[in-house]
């Protein structure tokens, strides 16, 4: 799943070459008419397919910007904003081309689900293999709660005292570390790769529980947890199946991770555990992690 540092890498690519142009008009694919028809698990979300349709065409693309795991196109129609979030859920991938055909890989090139048509020409399109993103709607971010409920940015000056608060609440307090640490409430934009990451960076077990580690070794974990977001941005996210850039391209992280994926740890040559944790697969050191 992409996460902060791929949805940064996605964001920087589009404002170049998005904002300040009109989109012409939109066109869903007949999947997601269908899914939203049976009711069933839809990208486009709280509106209908043709009403999505109608009320983005003649928008104007004004800013784009990203949020913890989430896309904003900021947008302008006859002077009323609007905003498009966008989250990439698994396998979402934006692209700007000048006609379809230009999406190199057939798996995403079959599955595009929203074709923008931009008034000056070329195409805004997303593509998604699993259909777990989401394109929602609203005239507001406020709109949508859980919008309003994320923590700060990761590289905000109050961003590790907002966690080490959060971390003591009753809710939290008892969980395990890495399921604390994945929680977007708790810290915006880290998941399962980095917080894998940034836990053998700082030699701590995944599943111990929040209450036993100091606030110093806390303030030391959010600090690695900033480090390896910045690490990724700065190599163009990981590509571990199916992140792509705008243009296809994969990023290079994969290549630096330490702990994530791995069979034996790199330290240690000890050979690495797993376990379930907040639903997600859990890889480390039982050796250099306690």
């Amino acid at each position: 799943m992409p996460e902060l540092p791929e949805v940064e890498g996605v964001v920087q690519a589009l404002k170049p070459e998005v904002e300040g142009r009109t989109i012409k008009q939109v066109q869903l694919s007949e999947i997601i008419r269908f899914s939203y028809d049976e009711g069933k698990q839809c990208i486009v979300k709280q509106a209908e397919p043709d009403a999505f349709e109608m009320a983005l065409s003649q928008m104007t693309i004004t800013k784009i910007e990203r949020r913890a795991k989430y896309i904003f196109f900021h947008l302008m129609k006859e002077d009323v904003s609007y905003v498009l979030v966008s989250h990439l859920g698994m396998t979402g991938a934006w692209f700007i081309v000048n006609t379809p055909d230009e999406i190199n890989e057939e798996k995403f090139k079959k599955h595009i689900h929203a074709t923008f048509q931009m008034a000056d020409g070329g195409y805004l399109i997303y593509s998604d293999i699993r259909r777990f993103g989401e394109l929602r709607f609203l005239t507001k971010i406020e709109d949508h709660a859980p919008l309003t409920k994320m923590a700060p940015e990761p590289f905000d000056e109050t961003a590790c005292d907002y966690f080490i608060a959060k971390s003591m609440l009753p809710k939290y307090e008892k969980k395990a570390v890495k399921e604390v640490i994945m929680d977007g409430q708790v810290i915006s934009g880290c998941g399962n790769i980095y917080a894998t990451e940034a836990l053998f960076a700082q030699k701590i077990h995944p599943a111990r529980k929040m209450n036993r580690i100091s606030e110093k070794r806390k303030r030391a974990l959010f600090e690695a947890i900033v480090d390896v977001l910045r690490q990724s941005i700065d190599a163009g996210g990981s590509t571990i199946s199916d992140y792509r850039n705008i243009n296809g391209e994969a990023g290079s992280m994969q290549n630096r991770l330490q702990m994530y994926g791995k069979k034996l740890c790199p330290v240690c040559g000890t050979g690495t555990s797993q376990m379930t944790i907040g639903g997600r697969t859990s890889v480390y050191c039982p050796n250099c992690q306690h």
